[in-house]
């Protein structure tokens, strides 16, 4: 029998809005790499901007992998606002965001012989802590803004606030990408907008090349075909620019690839590295628009790095299952397999992917069972009234035995999880698939052939029966997809194409 309360009305959950794409955070590579110029600047370590406790690795798969983002945060690294003039010179608009609508993942093995950094499209729906199945770009800033509102309402101050919801954001998208790529985060890379037209005015400008005239008002991309250098808002428009693109989002990555291709080969050609003035201008933007993990003692690890070739560092891009994925309730989104990710990552090193221990279930994991056979209570955890009533229906119309239904007097939870009596059951991992791969856990005190759905917040899966489907459960199951709608569309997969290195003589010309 249902015993669960009608809760207050809560605000309608929305899909979140659109921001600006953020500025291509790509451009730190390029000092990464430039172990000379690291060197010959003694004030550098003393004068970056830091994070701290952000629980990163140590280096014990063989490389060094550094996480890199781009946000679009209108202050510098030392948190101090950007002046009017600067604001106007980025042609961003003025929305504020904490969004990481750039996200790379660099791999460099420990003797320091090549670089790999690797493209996280902004879209890629992924499982992101305390938050559920979201983008990935919206990791950081979502869960920086509800931690900021807790703490504000426990008393901090807003310095107290802005500093520890920052932290907050950082660590989600960290385990983000490690639960993604399978890798563990060494160390962590972070440039704002003004940034990327700091670093590239003072190699003074990057060669790009275009296959067709662009004319896109968005982005602020004018641009006529072929060979062209490109300086400051210019470069940045250049990046930025998704719309009217074939591939969108996945067409922009190339766009930063082989314009951070060619500003590596820039920075490291002798011009660069002999001339005291842009290495001095170098100096100057990193120390104002980037923010390095306190562990990291950067002038060492780029004294590694002192003999690598411009042809020795690539760019490339995880595997994309489905271009044009949605959700059920309509956000368009990128669909990734977290296993063939995972697999394409450490095959870039030559490595095997390591064994997770991730509870997350998905569907091409899902389990072969009579649902029958097992029972399911669902407790309401949320504010959302009816939501227990709503998740039941979805179950029982797929088989599932109705249980007990009700709102949650339980310890606190944190997310939507699955409990069963033992880790290995099998009706638990296909409930947590069938419900949109939500994360199992035991309780000894339930029998055998029974689960507990405890609802919290962050639910994002099927409410009804008219959400969930026999049909597309065994779809996914085959795909190995997360839950999402086709909207009656074939799937467009994107896998990787060929490697863009900063080795070549001139351009590679891009849509």
């Amino acid at each position: 029998m249902s015993h669960e309360q009608p809760a207050p009305d809560a605000p309608p959950s929305t899909a979140r809005r659109p921001i600006h794409i953020a500025v291509a955070v790509l451009s730190v590579l390029a000092l990464v790499v430039t172990g000379f110029a690291w060197r010959s600047i003694d004030s550098l370590r003393n004068n970056l901007a830091t994070a701290g406790g952000l629980g990163l690795g140590g280096s014990a798969d063989g490389a060094v992998d550094i996480l890199m983002v781009g946000t679009d945060s209108r202050t510098d690294a030392h948190g101090n606002p950007l002046s009017q003039e600067e604001l106007d010179s980025l042609r961003a608009g003025e929305e504020v965001a904490s969004n990481t609508d750039t996200i790379v993942l660099i791999r460099v093995p420990n003797d320091g012989s090549s670089a790999t950094a690797i493209s996280i499209p902004r879209d890629s729906y992924v499982d992101v802590p305390g938050i559920g199945m979201s983008k990935i770009n919206a990791a950081y800033g979502a869960t920086k803004e509800t931690e900021r509102l807790k703490l504000v309402e426990d008393g901090a101050t807003d310095k107290e606030a802005e500093e520890e919801s920052t932290k907050a954001g950082r660590e989600a998208l960290i385990q983000s990408v490690a639960d993604l790529t399978g890798i563990t985060v060494d160390h962590y890379a972070e440039v704002g907008l003004l940034g990327f037209v700091l670093l590239t005015n003072a190699v003074g400008g990057v060669d790009v090349c275009l296959n067709e005239p662009v004319d896109e008002d968005m982005s602020g991309a004018h641009f006529p075909a072929g060979e062209q250098s490109l300086k400051g808002a210019d470069a940045l428009s250049f990046v930025r620019q998704r719309h009217d693109l074939p591939r969108g989002d996945l067409d922009r990555i190339v766009r930063q690839q082989v314009f951070m291709a060619s500003l590596v080969g820039k920075v490291l050609s002798a011009k660069t590295l002999s001339d005291p003035g842009k290495l001095n201008e170098l100096s100057g933007a990193v120390q104002r628009s980037v923010v390095l993990d306190d562990d990291w003692d950067i002038i060492e690890f780029a004294t590694q790095l002192q003999d690598l070739a411009g042809g020795k560092v690539q760019f490339e891009t995880i595997p994309v299952a489905d271009l044009n994925g949605m959700t059920d309730y309509g956000e368009s989104i990128v669909e990734v397999k977290p296993k063939d990710v995972k697999k394409y990552v450490a095959g870039l090193v030559g490595e095997e992917p390591a064994d997770s221990e991730d509870t997350t279930t998905t569907k091409s994991e899902t389990p072969d069972i009579d649902t029958s056979t097992v029972t399911v209570d669902v407790a309401n955890s949320s504010d959302v009234g009816g939501l227990a009533n709503g998740v039941a229906d979805a179950l029982t119309s797929l088989g599932y035995g109705q249980g007990e239904i009700g709102n949650y007097t339980g310890k606190a939870v944190s997310e939507t999880t699955v409990f069963a009596h033992s880790a290995d059951d099998d009706g638990a991992k296909a409930v947590a698939a069938a419900l949109g791969g939500l994360p199992t856990d035991t309780d000894s005190t339930l029998p055998e052939g029974s689960v507990r759905v405890v609802l919290s917040g962050d639910y994002q899966g099927p409410t009804s029966a008219e959400t969930i489907s026999t049909t597309s459960s065994s779809e996914s199951s085959e795909t190995g997809l997360e839950p999402v709608s086709t909207a009656g569309t074939t799937p467009t997969p994107a896998p990787p194409g060929p490697p863009i290195d900063a080795g070549s003589s001139g351009p590679r010309c891009v849509n």
